[in-house]
């Protein structure tokens, strides 16, 4: 088929590739480039380097409600667009303007999880399982017919950007299977439940701060959910540590008191060990490296 693809961040990469292998790609629209870096120098998104790279038609409009912006959309004359991870809210004109509408690349298995930061609220919410939802693009907020599901487990101490990794896979796979049955006109499309609806909230920098008086259980989710980015962070001194990798153990203290040798942390109940931790300006590291190279000895509370 011929396809617009709509996409931004490093999760929208894999599955564009899987679809040029396919599919005729007429054209990539992704968000325009962003001052990033110490220089503040304007940064091409990881969809737009990709499909320049390969010589694809790229356009990074800063909205889609402009006439002129609908108009040129509709021109591509696709047969079907695919979203993941765009971050432009998609005008009625736009969805309805390829042959077969839009369809999106959801980080969640639907109704759970719509909105903005659904890998890192499944973590921090403690769900065991999660997934990639094949959704039919409506007007509303994830809110479309689901196509295809497919599942991926979370372990105890699974982070953000381990899942995010194994979605992007998983997405990339069901993209092709979603394609190929809307093509072939065999894939039914299935309403979501009116049960189970939850809303993943854009992850606030504000929420980072590790709060080692909720229970171990709670500290270790928030970390692992917030790893790599923006990091969980807490204080000792005039440092501001992030901790990217938790597991709980067992012990007990006084909350955010260091308890031994090994980074195990004391919280409200329980204890969590700190796996990986980063100091400002250096990479992230095992705690046991960190460890010599930065004394929190038993006994130390942290902030």
């Amino acid at each position: 088929m011929r396809v617009v693809f709509m996409g931004t961040p490093d999760f929208a990469v894999t599955a564009l590739a899987r679809i040029a292998e396919r599919h005729e790609i007429a054209a990539v629209y992704c968000q325009p480039p962003r001052p990033a870096g110490r220089g503040q120098q304007d940064r091409p998104s990881p969809v737009e380097v990709f499909a320049r790279a390969r010589g694809l038609p790229v356009r990074t409009p800063k909205g889609l409600k402009a006439k002129e912006a609908q108009d040129e959309f509709a021109a591509w004359n696709a047969d079907i667009a695919v979203v993941a991870a765009y971050g432009l809210i998609l005008p009625l004109a736009v969805l309805e303007a390829p042959k077969r509408g839009c369809v999106n690349i959801h980080a969640s298995l639907l109704p759970r999880w719509r909105g903005a930061a659904p890998i890192q609220r499944a973590i921090m919410a403690g769900d065991t399982e999660t997934g990639v939802t094949i959704m039919q693009m409506d007007a509303g907020l994830d809110t479309g017919a689901m196509l295809l599901t497919g599942e991926v487990l979370i372990a105890g101490t699974t982070t953000a950007g381990e899942l995010h990794d194994a979605l992007a896979l998983c997405g990339g796979d069901l993209i092709l299977k979603a394609l190929d049955g809307i093509a072939a006109g065999t894939l039914a499309a299935t309403p979501q439940p009116a049960e189970g609806v939850t809303y993943a909230a854009k992850i606030d920098k504000a929420e980072a701060k590790v709060d080692f008086s909720r229970p171990a259980l709670d500290v270790a989710r928030h970390i692992n959910g917030l790893s790599p980015f923006p990091g969980a962070w807490f204080g000792h001194g005039d440092e501001r540590i992030k901790a990217l990798r938790a597991e709980t153990v067992s012990g007990g203290g006084a909350p955010g008191v260091v308890l031994d040798d090994a980074l195990t942390i004391a919280c409200a109940s329980g204890a969590v060990r700190l796996l990986t931790v980063q100091r400002a300006g250096r990479g992230p590291a095992p705690a046991e490296a960190f460890l010599r190279g930065y004394a929190l000895p038993k006994g130390t509370r942290l902030a």
